[in-house]
């Protein structure tokens, strides 16, 4: 960004960044900026849309959700989502059909967001997914077109029912055959988001634009400049944690070079990613909110489980198992707490967004995060249905603090496939036909 004077009289960009060496800054909406810009009415929000994705299904006995608005009641499961209740629509009986019958685990998980046939043996062949197709529609308006990110590495080879395990460690897709690869490491998320690069890497980025947002500091409002301050603060604090991930992540390269190896071929953690699988989600979270609050990218998804999960949680009481295993019993009281904890991302994520002041809302109110399972029932690697969360009302175009039940309404108004249609007509991209829906669902 240019040094502007108090006299300067041209136009700012709403996409102003902070620049610095091997660095750029972009910025969240400011009113004193947009006031100044050349661009559209405070009406023309961007649109985000987000999937936060939990394998292997949840305990059916503690997911559900009854009432309207501030009547909602929401189960065990889905408490952390209280204070959210007004802003969530839960949708219980949506299935992807072709889906069903095909064996189990990346059957089930390979079409997740595209409702596509995949195919069996060396050829992996699924479909574009949604996150994908509304990338490459609104991709264009931002400096990335979306982010992807995993909180467990990718497996290889084929399961028992002659799947490729690609189908079962990425839900999205950029072409029929080609998944997209996952962000593993948030110090290499954290520095795309940045563009941070070069000898500096390892310098505070916020050091690098100091003059530059002192200088932006004295040309807004109070109250734009109380949200830059705010902005700036949150940026540190999450670059911070980040730090101590990127020198975990360098130190596991150096030994994995000795080795004549890759990092990520590595057990956890010598791999160099988080130990600790808490900072792990909290920090792709934080990513993705500061991609979106800043216009980065519209679209992100956060693969925190993959189906067939490897994962443990120490940090929770009774379970001793991996997540695949404990998966296999999946009513018990350990397993609640696993969905629980995978469900409390999107809560802190939907928070989060829900804390940044954009016009007269916030960035989630111009948001929908869907949070999903490739299955219902672990132990009966059931999917005639699956778990649905949406949040936040896509600026406007969609209503909140509903529940609906799908399920007894009859294969043909229950596809996820009309969900994913009827979402994106309310981001502008209308289709004929995706996947094997071609009607919207019904009452959304």
């Amino acid at each position: 960004m240019s040094n502007p004077t108090e006299n300067q009289t041209a136009r700012i960009s709403r996409r102003t960044v902070l620049r610095g060496v091997g660095v750029t800054m972009a910025l969240p909406w400011l009113e004193s900026l947009h006031a100044l810009a050349d661009t559209p009415s405070a009406s023309a929000f961007p649109q985000r849309f987000g999937v936060l994705f939990m394998g292997n299904g949840v305990n059916e006995d503690h997911w559900s959700a009854t009432g309207q608005g501030a009547d909602m009641v929401l189960s065990k499961t889905l408490a952390p989502l209280e204070p959210l209740k007004h802003k969530i629509n839960y949708i219980d009986g949506l299935f992807n059909k072709e889906a069903t019958g095909k064996g189990i685990h990346p059957a089930m998980t390979g079409g997740l967001l595209s409702g596509a046939h995949i195919q069996k043996g060396a050829v992996i062949k699924s479909g574009i997914s949604i996150d994908q197709l509304i990338a490459n529609h609104v991709g264009d308006a931002t400096p990335q077109s979306s982010v992807v990110l995993a909180c467990e590495a990718p497996m290889t080879g084929y399961h028992e029912t002659n799947y490729s395990l690609a189908y079962s460690s990425h839900i999205s897709w950029q072409t029929p055959d080609s998944p997209v690869p996952v962000e593993l490491y948030p110090s290499l998320a954290f520095d795309s988001l940045f563009e941070n690069r070069g000898s500096l890497r390892n310098q505070s980025i916020l050091d690098r634009v100091r003059d530059r947002a002192e200088t932006l500091s004295k040309q807004i409002s109070s109250t734009d400049k109380a949200k830059l301050d705010e902005y700036l603060s949150s940026v540190r604090e999450v670059e911070k944690r980040v730090e101590a991930m990127r020198k975990t992540k360098d130190a596991a390269d150096d030994n994995a070079k000795a080795k004549n190896t890759k990092a990520i071929a590595m057990e956890r953690p010598a791999n160099g990613l988080p130990d600790d699988l808490r900072d792990h989600a909290r920090l792709m979270c934080d990513i993705i909110a500061i991609a979106f609050q800043t216009d980065k990218t519209r679209v992100a998804t956060l693969l925190q489980a993959r189906d067939l999960s490897a994962l443990y949680y120490p940090f929770l009481d009774g379970v001793k198992d991996g997540h695949h295993g404990e998966s296999h019993n999946n009513n018990s009281a350990g397993y609640e707490g696993i969905a629980r904890f995978h469900l409390s991302q999107l809560a802190y994520l939907a928070t989060k967004l829900d804390s940044m002041p954009e016009g007269d809302g916030t960035v989630l109110d111009h948001s929908c995060l869907m949070f999903l399972s490739n299955m219902w029932i672990g132990r009966k690697h059931d999917n005639s249905k699956l778990p649905l969360v949406l949040a936040g009302g896509l600026g406007g175009t969609l209503k909140t603090g509903r529940t609906f039940d799908f399920y007894k309404a009859g294969d043909d108004n229950r596809k996820m496939c009309s969900l994913y249609l009827s979402l994106m007509d309310r981001m502008g991209i209308h289709l004929d036909q995706f996947g094997d829906a071609t009607e919207r669902l019904k009452d959304l």
